[in-house]
């Protein structure tokens, strides 16, 4: 088992990373000070189904214990769920000292963590993360729900009392999901790991069954890359915005489509090649995207948008985007591997990188 602590503003909580780490559960409930009056699980509805029985028996020895199961994916992070899920925590009685558990996907963190910043006003919350994608989500205290014209747009910064991440929940994930989770990986890779980065391109051919040894280190370096950046600032007033690298078109691309139609981690890897394609032409960033598309495409990856996301849609969304100030487009850019920065983009350029993209899409 791996311990990473992550320091963000004047919160510091463990993120532990192996197998059954599960187990210790009870304890870190049982370390929190003041102590706990009450635990109130949201779990995931298809972990529930899967694992219920495997997650009651690791539940706090507390008398005080109720389960809330909400939807799978993305259909979580609604105003209706997230209502439901305050319902649920006031006829329990949640009080100031109570804790919340998320127990599912990156959806049902943003989720839970988001009715823990808000419940009176803030109270603890625990991420039990069950997909690879959540080793991204899980940290740093990003919580959000959805709106109809954007992705995370309603949302607050609230940091978990500890993150257990327990690989062994990973086995059953569906190849979907493991290609959804791998893109943010490989977005760590881009933005803070040259050697990382080629040594994933040299080593990792498919998707499909991944050593668990190399899979946990490659999570735990995903994990150590963003708490670093965490540490250096956690409410996105610099260098945090660099995490969102292929996020400002992937998520035009989720929100144009509808929420759940296409995975985040699918549609983030179509907006990581958009943003290498204009770094390219803005900075002659010395990158080989070929060479980057045909490794993805082989691990699974497309780069065909369906034609009703037309570029309009896409652009509307994205001045929709949370860099956007004053109508200006900006976007987090490479001016080489594992140097990201932020940079305005015009129209015309996003339109060029549009066109780019889809002429890739219709080729495969």
């Amino acid at each position: 088992m791996d311990i990473i602590e992550v320091h963000a503003g004047e919160a510091t909580y463990p993120v532990e990373i192996g197998e059954n780490v599960l187990l210790s559960l009870p304890s870190r409930v049982a370390s929190l000070t003041p102590a706990v009056t009450s635990v109130f699980y949201i779990v995931d509805k298809a972990v529930y189904d899967q694992y219920e029985g495997r997650i009651k028996e690791h539940v706090p020895n507390h008398q005080h214990v109720f389960w809330h199961v909400i939807p799978a994916g993305e259909a979580a992070k609604t105003f209706d769920v997230y209502q439901q899920c305050l319902g649920a925590a006031l006829e329990a009685g949640l009080d100031r000292h109570s804790l919340i558990i998320a127990c599912g996907g990156g959806a049902t963190g943003d989720l839970a963590g988001f009715v823990s910043a808000t419940y009176m006003r803030g109270i603890r919350f625990i991420q039990l993360p069950t997909t690879i994608l959540a080793h991204d989500s899980a940290v740093g205290g990003k919580v959000a729900i959805n709106h109809p014209l954007g992705k995370n747009m309603v949302g607050s910064f609230h940091q978990p009392s500890a993150v257990l991440y327990d690989l062994s929940f990973l086995r059953t994930l569906p190849i979907k999901e493991v290609r959804s989770g791998f893109a943010e990986v490989i977005k760590h890779a881009l933005i803070a790991d040259p050697a990382f980065l080629e040594e994933l391109m040299k080593n990792l051919s498919t998707l499909e069954d991944i050593e668990p040894s190399f899979l946990a280190y490659c999570l735990k370096k995903g994990v150590q890359i963003k708490s670093e950046i965490v540490r250096q600032d956690e409410r996105e007033t610099g260098v945090r915005a660099y995490l969102n690298f292929g996020h400002t078109y992937g998520h035009a691309i989720e929100a144009a489509a509808g929420y759940g139609k296409w995975t985040h981690g699918e549609a983030i890897m179509v907006g990581v090649v958009y943003a290498l394609y204009i770094s390219k032409q803005v900075n002659h960033c010395d990158f080989n995207v070929s060479l980057f598309i045909d490794w993805i495409q082989r691990l699974g990856y497309t780069l065909s948008i369906p034609e009703e996301l037309s570029f309009t849609k896409l652009y509307d969304r994205m001045a929709q985007d949370k860099k956007t100030i004053a109508n200006e487009i900006r976007f987090v850019l490479l001016e080489e591997t594992g140097v990201p920065h932020l940079k305005k983009v015009t129209k015309e350029l996003l339109e060029e990188a549009d066109r780019f993209i889809r002429q890739i899409g219709r080729e495969e």
